[in-house]
């Protein structure tokens, strides 16, 4: 028996430092408006969808990267309009951001995403767990990727979220990479799995082709997708923001792996697609029958060790 639901990804086009919050809310605004005309009961926007991709830029100020950059709450006055609109055509969303919370008596900043009911209420939220990038400040570099810097590792762990008669999970950008996320998820029964990115189009450790990281996103959508049986939504923040280049290729893919809707552009754009929930049900009973063929007392390692270790020659 299927179960249909029709799904939005909300590509962002580039947002630029002196772009203020009321701008970019209202493209937000235009976008849902957009997906909703095409039917859509659920729209996925990217990762940190509310300001420039910051970590480029090294700052001396916390309170003025605080100010810039980070939501001390959501909704706030600026981001309320996105909430009000998404109430007012009965649509839940996805959307990332910057978090500064007091928490432990203290300022903590991590790089969060929720989930928004269609009546306007936060029913979930994820803090990003595998941060790239560094944290010294690289003067010669062309750009920097400053995450380690202003987030701290999120500590709300992998979960789930019964939402929408669905079973969501929720990942940001490097998590896309690592195939434990995605299984701790598929151990929690997710159908359906949403993630926003930003990710520069120059690799900035090593030279490597464009064409080879959009390569890599893709290959990594259609593996992770096949291989918990989830349907996997993956949307960009990208094209050129005051110079420095994101790619886009946002993606929906089903739970066989197949890309079944992409974004042409590095523009605002929506795509969509009618997501059935029942698709994964017969690959979680049978190949990724996960009760019946995982064997974790032989994967210890995964959780014992975080870096190589060669064995040693007999």
């Amino acid at each position: 028996m299927s179960r249909k639901i029709r799904i939005a990804a909300a590509q962002l086009g580039g947002i630029h430092l002196a772009d203020t919050r009321a701008v970019v809310v209202k493209r937000l605004v235009e976008m849902l408006r957009e997906a909703a005309s095409m039917g859509a009961k659920f729209v996925v926007f990217p990762e940190l969808a509310f300001t420039t991709f910051f970590p480029r830029y090294w700052y001396e100020d916390q309170t003025e990267v605080d100010r810039k950059f980070f939501e001390a709450m959501m909704p706030s006055p600026e981001t309320q309009p996105l909430f009000d609109e998404a109430k007012k055509h009965g649509i839940g969303f996805y959307i990332g951001y910057g978090e500064l919370v007091n928490e432990e008596g203290r300022a903590r900043h991590f790089n969060t995403s929720i989930l928004v009911s269609p009546e306007g209420k936060i029913v979930g939220k994820y803090r990003k767990i595998h941060l790239p990038g560094h944290a010294d400040h690289k003067k010669g570099a062309a750009f920097q990727h400053l995450e380690k810097k202003y987030f701290e590792v999120g500590n709300l762990g992998f979960r789930t979220f019964r939402f929408m008669d669905m079973i969501a999970g929720m990942l940001i950008c490097n998590d896309r990479r690592w195939p434990e996320a995605f299984r701790v998820l598929g151990l929690q029964g997710a159908e359906i799995v949403t993630l926003g990115f930003n990710t520069p189009t120059e690799n900035l450790h090593y030279p490597e082709p464009p064409h080879l990281r959009v390569h890599h996103h893709l290959i990594m959508a259609q593996a992770m997708a096949f291989q918990n049986a989830v349907w996997l939504v993956e949307v960009a923040k990208c094209g050129f923001e005051d110079g420095f280049r994101m790619f886009g290729h946002s993606v929906i893919v089903s739970p066989g792996g197949e890309i079944v809707a992409k974004t042409n552009s590095e523009e605002d754009e929506v795509i969509v697609h009618n997501v059935d929930l029942s698709y994964g049900e017969n690959l979680r009973k049978t190949m990724f029958n996960l009760a019946a063929h995982r064997r974790p007392e032989h994967y210890k390692l995964i959780v014992e060790r975080t870096g190589v270790e060669v064995t040693p020659a007999n």
